[in-house]
């Protein structure tokens, strides 16, 4: 990274504009954007399906104040995963063994993920498909992929994400 020119498309193909912390830029990170709309997939069918029941889209929440932390929060994991990018990060690298674990783990929680919306889709709905499946794998998608990219203010948003996924169970 130039120091004297912070504000550059390097040559992976990503900007960084703002030094964030000693090693994390703010900029853009395209290929974040696609990981994000890849996991938003089954939401973006949803529409398409003539579902019987969909009781994952009906659920009321158990506290107001947790939803609102939860949306806020969310939020801020898939910002922080398209505009945040570590210094020495590469458009797409899974050479070392950090980084094959944990883009294995993403798309492993990425798969679970599916599995569980094919699930919910065909109607085999109970709350633990819910939970397990289509609840917690977001958060944990968003923690590995952070894990993966060295983007450690993306595992600090999915760490609380993670946590506040558990108050869907009292809905």
């Amino acid at each position: 990274m130039d120091e004297q020119n912070p504000g550059f498309i390097n040559e992976t193909l990503m900007l960084k504009l703002y030094k964030l912390t000693s090693s994390q830029y703010f900029g853009f990170w395209w290929i974040g954007l696609l990981i994000f709309l890849i996991q938003e997939l089954p939401y973006i069918i949803m529409p398409f399906l003539s579902l019987p029941s969909n009781p994952i889209m009906n659920m009321e929440e158990s506290s107001l104040l947790l939803d609102v932390f939860e949306k806020i929060i969310g939020s801020l994991c898939v910002a922080t995963m398209i505009l945040v990018n570590h210094q020495d990060a590469k458009l797409f690298s899974v050479v070392t063994k950090k980084e094959k674990l944990f883009f294995g783990l993403t798309i492993f929680v990425l798969v679970l993920n599916f599995f569980g919306w094919f699930l919910y889709d065909t109607g085999l709905q109970p709350i633990w498909v819910m939970m397990v499946f289509l609840v917690t794998m977001p958060p944990l998608y968003y923690i590995f992929v952070g894990l993966w990219r060295r983007n450690y203010i993306l595992v600090m948003f999915g760490v609380p994400f993670f946590i506040d996924s558990f108050h869907t169970c009292n809905g």
